[in-house]
């Protein structure tokens, strides 16, 4: 890997390529060429030659890329070719489907812990895991030594959360609180807004509708 700063859309497209590949791999395919993983990922065959070159050089012209190599090599860089334990505070119904996620697995990634701040829940059984007290997160961290933490609790009490984490130890936080988290420099949060997602699709949806009906009206006014 060269020392250049790699821009965080390249390795979002790099989770995309890996879910394409580990697909591939699932149904036998050994080989695929750019334009294939084009096809697959909807990300053009030159953006994707673009994004490896950040990593070095890969596939050989004329026969495509190794699927099981391209695999191990987009696990080497984005760490995931071992085991990451993952810190999750938040025993509520969105907990529940994170802890539940089949996903996870296949990428290495292991919900190893979680926590919540509710007496009623604390000690209960949680899937497979049970419900630690948050107050303890520091302590139970320091045997798992978890870097990643996801916060899955209502807006109010996720920055009191994610200050608890940083103090664990945690370096990169999945964000489903609606809210902007303050972290140190060396803390990376990506935020995940459900509600935001559906507003662009609300408004495209919509916008789209409009101009079918104003295409379908002129069209009328046009006599086709």
């Amino acid at each position: 890997m060269t020392g250049t700063r790699v821009p965080i859309p390249t390795l979002e497209r790099l989770a995309t390529y890996l879910r394409v590949l580990i697909e591939a791999r699932e149904a036998g395919i050994e080989t695929l060429s750019s334009q294939e993983i084009e096809q697959h990922s909807g990300i053009s065959a030159a953006q994707f030659r673009k994004d490896l070159s950040y990593f070095g050089e890969f596939g050989k012209p004329g026969v495509g890329y190794s699927v099981p190599g391209l695999i191990a090599c987009i696990e080497r860089i984005l760490h995931l070719d071992r085991e990451q334990p993952v810190l999750l505070v938040g025993a509520g119904n969105l907990g529940a489907a994170l802890v539940n996620y089949p996903n996870f697995k296949a990428h290495r990634l292991r919900i190893a812990a979680v926590f919540d701040n509710n007496y009623v829940k604390i000690g209960r059984p949680f899937g497979e895991l049970v419900i630690e007290d948050i107050a303890r997160v520091k302590e139970v961290n320091a045997a798992i030594g978890a870097r990643l933490g996801i916060i899955a609790v209502p807006a109010y009490a996720a920055q009191e959360v994610a200050d608890l984490l940083v103090e664990a130890g945690i370096t990169g936080i999945l964000n489903f609180a609606p809210t902007l988290l303050r972290v140190p420099p060396h803390v990376h949060v990506r935020n995940v807004s459900l509600l935001q997602e559906l507003a662009v699709l609300s408004y495209h949806a919509v916008e789209e509708a409009a101009c079918s009906n104003g295409l379908l009206a002129r069209g009328g006014d046009d006599g086709i």
